[in-house]
C-alpha cells in the first residue's frame, strides 16, 4: 500500500508532520499514522499558551484499535488548535494533512527543519 508523503512537508519518526514559515509550524499526523491508527475517535490536544518542547508529547489521539502519544518537532508555544477535531476527530483520518492538522505553535528555539526527516527519508521508513 502506498501512502501519501508530501514533498514539502518535514516529519518525526513517530509519524508527526510538520510545515511552516519559522513564525509559526503547523502539526499533524502523516497519513501512514491514521492508517495505523484505524478510524480516530477521540483527540486530546493542548491549549493556546501551553509550552510544547520537541520530541515530547504534546497530546494523544485515541483510535477503535489503540491510545497513541503525539510527539513535538519542535518547542514553544501552542498559538492555534484545531477544535473542529473535538466535535469531528475523523478529519485525522478523512484529511491528515489538511482538515485533520493539530496545532500550530510559535517556535522558541528556532525550527531545526534540517534535524527532522525529508519526504523521502520518511517514505523510506514507511516502506
Amino acid at each position: 500500500m502506498s501512502f501519501e508523503v508530501p514533498d514539502e512537508l518535514r516529519y518525526l519518526e513517530s509519524h508527526e508532520w510538520t510545515t511552516g514559515d519559522g513564525e509559526t509550524v503547523r502539526i499533524g499526523v502523516s497519513d501512514f499514522a491514521q492508517d495505523e491508527l484505524g478510524d480516530v475517535v477521540f483527540v486530546e490536544l493542548p491549549s493556546v499558551g501551553d509550552e510544547v518542547v520537541a520530541g515530547e508529547t504534546f497530546g494523544v489521539v485515541e483510535s477503535i484499535k489503540a491510545v497513541s502519544d503525539l510527539y513535538s518537532p519542535v518547542s514553544g508555544e501552542v498559538v492555534a488548535v484545531n477544535e473542529e477535531l473535538f466535535d469531528r476527530p475523523e478529519l485525522v483520518n478523512e484529511d491528515p494533512y489538511g482538515d485533520g492538522w493539530m496545532i500550530e505553535v510559535a517556535p522558541s528555539d528556532g525550527v531545526g527543519f534540517e534535524a527532522l526527516l525529508d519526504a523521502a527519508d520518511y517514505d523510506e521508513q514507511i516502506a
